[in-house]
């Protein structure tokens, strides 16, 4: 990769936090009218994740947001402590925890979507644009999600 490239991806990295932090201001600026009340962006990860895939084991969802044990399970327990998560055992294995959003998860994804959305209203006001920036940052989220998975995946060593 050539010193452009380098500088163009950096540039983009940088964007993307620097849009995160203001989203994530946002909400925290509206918390107070936000049913849970403030979020870390670890919780906010897992309970992303969790919204996206009820049912969801928490191993899997440990591996997804790339959150080793004791941070996902603190997140967890915060989550649970504001109401919007539940663990309910596997019904076919009693070892395995199954995590789901509560009714107040889905108030608080309303409100979010609100908050964001009025957040986000005039930046951009075409349609077509707001579909291509979303595409083009789902397929880094998924490429990202991908390149990391491979990169903790046990090697397969060849046979000798």
């Amino acid at each position: 990769m050539d010193e452009e490239q380098t500088s163009r991806l950096f540039e983009l990295a940088d964007l993307i936090l620097a849009v995160g932090r203001q989203i994530h201001a946002s909400k925290e600026s509206a918390s107070a009218g936000f049913a849970a009340g403030s979020w870390t962006p670890l919780e906010s990860a897992v309970m992303r994740f969790i919204d996206r895939n009820p049912g969801t084991t928490a191993s899997a969802a440990a591996e997804a947001t790339q959150l080793i044990s004791s941070n996902f399970s603190r997140a967890v327990r915060g989550l649970e402590k504001k109401g919007v998560v539940r663990r309910e055992a596997d019904p076919h294995d009693g070892r395995r925890i199954r995590l789901y959003p509560t009714a107040r998860a889905q108030d608080n994804l309303r409100q979010l979507r609100g908050i964001w959305s009025r957040l986000l209203d005039g930046v951009i006001a075409d349609p077509a644009q707001i579909d291509a920036v979303t595409s083009v940052l789902r397929r880094i989220e998924t490429q990202l999600g991908a390149r990391a998975r491979a990169a903790t995946a046990p090697q397969r060593q060849e046979p000798l």
